[in-house]
């Protein structure tokens, strides 16, 4: 029995809006990452992106268990000398929720060419409202 492999030219991609109202953080991006690769197909191929777009809204309503808020930070660097900054995730998840669930997602891709293919079909918004109602994507549930 042969092994099926996909290629570039096989795959056709959708697109899934997900309401991240209420869902754990780290739950709602290893779901998405797993649609991002392509994982939920059957054509699934390891070095092919064989992934769909997704879509993240009202990420300011995304809760972090425990004491997450006032215990993790986000960390990264100015490239400068001595330009290790951290912000609070509590800090972070009032000002700039979007950005923390696209971390989020983006730690959960691989680390390679592939996975910077990847997070490019990642879109992530603050509010209910989105750029992309032309592409008509239907509404993924991931609880």
């Amino acid at each position: 029995m042969k092994t099926y492999m996909a290629h570039a030219s096989d795959v056709v991609r959708k697109w899934y809006v997900v309401d991240a109202s209420g869902m754990a953080l780290g739950r709602l991006a290893s779901k998405v990452a797993a649609i991002l690769r392509g994982k939920n197909k059957p054509i699934f191929t390891p070095n092919v992106d064989t992934g769909d777009f997704v879509i993240i809204v009202n990420t300011d309503k995304v809760i972090l268990t425990g004491k997450k808020l006032e215990k993790k930070y986000y960390r990264y660097h100015t490239g400068h000398i001595g330009g290790l900054k951290e912000i609070q995730y509590k800090t972070l998840m009032a000002t700039k929720s979007d950005l923390a669930v696209y971390e989020a997602v983006k730690g959960m891709l691989p680390k390679n060419s592939l996975g910077r293919q990847m997070i490019k079909k990642l879109k992530v918004y603050k509010g209910a409202e989105h750029n992309q109602q032309a592409q008509k994507p239907e509404a993924l549930n991931l609880n």
